[in-house]
């Protein structure tokens, strides 16, 4: 089989995923890229020598040498980037979230539907270590039938991250219940079996809001906008978007279709940054300790008790390479045999609206003072379209 040959349609931050993605005679070969910022036509050019760039990417959609293209633009380009891509009959992988709201995604579904071009989202958490490891124990049946599902997101380096570009504005994102949440909603989803009906959420942006230190309009973001080891304590954060109106906290209650509850609280500001599921079945409960390789999930299942550090079993997160874990090489992969070949895959498009859907829910809910909101139902034809591996 001849490599699969991909365009790239944005270089920003996402840009790994595409030298990941460049495997010259093992599968996949980057050809094109296209670019508006002469910065990362540079940054393109350096690290994909072979591949032609380009800034404007219809003019990458029409040539006949791109099977699949790969789309890492910003959020609210989403759906025109990736409509365009679908209707040149190229395969699209985008980017998680596959849009900033639930009838952005709709319409991406439906022409992905009219057009038969294949559609892939890259929700890349369904091939780390440690959500696998999870819902193998679920599968096993190591807790028993999941009845509650608890989340909690540290984005530690959330100032630097999105408080400092596009993402800090409304316009944008929608909110970071989209831009940020869609991993873990998803993943939520996954491991409890459902999709969510009814959402309530309170969130406020309590600390970025204070920071006086912001960029004029069109200045760019200082050169000293990521500093692990600096910018803190939270309010002495630089060089801020001009414009914020997102929330850097937010709560959110969700109620599945399966009868399952769970709960999802993500903040910007805290001084670690990690991921922490607690699972909970009518036999037992999970909860991993730490995200990534070499991390551990621990599960409590023979008897009650106080609080006990020794778990009734521990299993540890295999090692692996690249990227979150492994799982960027492991979605590429994934994506190459699907273009080829069609049918399962573990991420989902459906998947993908539903956590977009649940996102955009329970922004409605917070910016209504907590009023709980209904995630609105896929129809059926494309409901069952892309349950059939998007084969007509």
């Amino acid at each position: 089989m001849h490599d699969l040959r991909l365009g790239v349609i944005g270089y920003g931050l996402r840009a790994s995923l595409a030298r990941t993605a460049h495997r010259p005679g093992d599968g996949c070969r980057v050809v094109a890229v296209a670019d508006t910022d002469p910065a990362a036509q540079t940054e393109a050019a350096a690290d994909l020598p072979e591949a032609d760039i380009v800034d404007d990417y219809r003019t990458l959609l029409n040539r006949d040498d791109i099977d699949a293209v790969i789309v890492l633009t910003p959020d609210h380009t989403h759906e025109r980037v990736a409509t365009d891509t679908l209707r040149a009959g190229k395969a699209a992988y985008v980017e998680k979230p596959l849009g900033i709201s639930t009838e952005e995604c709709d319409r991406v579904l439906a022409v992905a539907h009219e057009t038969g071009s294949r559609l892939y989202v890259g929700h890349n958490m369904r091939h780390m270590g440690v959500v696998r490891l999870m819902r193998d124990i679920i599968a096993r049946g190591e807790i028993g039938q999941v009845q509650t599902v608890w989340v909690r997101h540290f984005v530690g380096h959330g100032g630097d991250y999105y408080f400092k570009d596009w993402h800090a504005q409304r316009r944008h994102t929608t909110s970071l219940l989209l831009q940020k949440a869609a991993h873990d909603i998803d993943v939520l989803h996954w491991l409890a079996g459902g999709y969510t009906e009814v959402v309530s959420a309170f969130g406020d942006l309590r600390v970025y809001g204070r920071v006086t230190d912001r960029r004029a309009p069109d200045e760019p973001k200082r050169d000293d906008w990521f500093d692990p080891a600096g910018h803190w304590p939270p309010l002495a954060q630089t060089g801020l978007h001009a414009e914020i109106d997102v929330e850097d906290v937010s709560i959110v209650n969700l109620r599945l279709d399966n009868g399952v509850l769970a709960a999802y609280q993500q903040c910007h500001f805290t001084p670690d940054y990690w991921r922490n599921y607690t699972v909970i079945g009518d036999a037992g409960r999970l909860e991993n300790f730490g995200d990534q390789p070499g991390a551990v999930v621990r599960v409590w299942n023979g008897r009650r008790s106080d609080y006990r550090a020794d778990a009734d079993a521990e299993y540890v997160v295999p090692v692996a390479e690249g990227g979150h874990g492994g799982a960027d090489a492991l979605i590429i992969a994934e994506f190459r045999r699907f273009v080829g070949a069609g049918g399962h895959t573990d991420t989902s498009p459906v998947a993908a609206r539903m956590s977009v859907a649940a996102g955009a829910a329970a922004t409605r809910s917070l910016r209504s003072g907590g009023v709980p909101q209904a995630v609105p139902a896929l129809t059926e034809e494309l409901a069952a379209y892309f349950a059939t591996g998007q084969r007509r």
